[in-house]
């Protein structure tokens, strides 16, 4: 009996000390993103998540009294991770869209985002219908809200999809594809940083914008109450002005002059 004692309270203490780290685990709010999105879900020189999304993921940590850590998840695995647990959710400007609502729970829109064109200099496209042609290329990210526009809209191009945002705008400034479809912040960010070879087709060509939401675990409506209510109180505050004005400042301005609305 001696001797067994010093390792009950070994284990009584290991036990109580893996309970107080599940309890931490389960306080910490696990956000997933991909981070290869500027300005909204990208990283800084040194590696370290940044962005409008990561801010209103810290907002919102700091709403629920929980520790935020966001977890880079590759797009494609962002809704299995959500599903398996891996994450508590999905902030990673992310569509509401009827599929995924089958695979997931969405909070309310947070941002409404329209679609624009990428346009090679020398390509004969001036505006989106231009490109429901059988000689025209277009390029777009697998699994995006712009892959499935493109599709319905313009079934006479040719449609190439690829894996990541640069490699389609890489397609464009060559002159193989005739414009790549994305969302308009990317599309003004991607011609400034290829103004030579390319222009944008800024104004909305769809009849209502795509909206975005968080994206929740089917069931957790607990959570699902939470962000809404963080969402609401946030936009009353003016948070979603502020985050604009940090990250949206340059971008704002043009889309003023050009009378196009910009996200919040």
């Amino acid at each position: 009996m001696k001797n067994k004692l010093p390792s009950l309270l070994i284990l009584i203490i290991g036990l109580a000390l893996g309970a107080i780290g599940c309890a931490h685990d389960e306080a910490e709010l696990v956000v997933g993103m991909e981070l290869a999105y500027p300005p909204f879900e990208t990283t800084d020189p040194e590696g370290n998540p940044m962005g409008i999304s990561v801010d209103l993921a810290y907002a919102l940590g700091e709403y629920l009294d929980r520790p935020v850590r966001i977890e880079n998840t590759a797009w494609g695995g962002l809704i299995p991770a959500l599903q398996s647990g891996k994450i508590d959710m999905i902030l990673s400007s992310m569509t509401i869209r009827p599929d995924r609502l089958e695979q997931i729970d969405f909070s309310d829109p947070y941002a409404d985002a329209y679609l624009a064109l990428l346009v090679n200099q020398d390509s004969p496209v001036q505006l989106a219908d231009d490109l429901n042609h059988p000689d025209r290329v277009l390029a777009v990210k697998t699994g995006t809200t712009g892959h499935l526009v493109a599709m319905d809209l313009f079934p006479e191009a040719a449609i190439n999809t690829f894996n990541n945002e640069n490699a389609c705008v890489l397609e464009v400034a060559q002159g193989k594809a005739d414009a790549f479809l994305y969302d308009q912040l990317t599309i003004y960010k991607n011609w400034k940083l290829n103004e030579a070879t390319t222009r944008p087709v800024l104004e909305p060509f769809q009849d209502s914008p795509e909206q975005w939401g968080i994206g929740i675990k089917k069931g957790n409506d607990e959570l699902k109450n939470q962000i809404n209510a963080f969402l609401q109180e946030f936009k009353a505050s003016g948070g979603f002005d502020k985050l604009q004005e940090t990250h949206l400042s340059e971008q704002k301005i043009l889309f003023d002059e050009l009378g196009i609305p910009l996200f919040f």
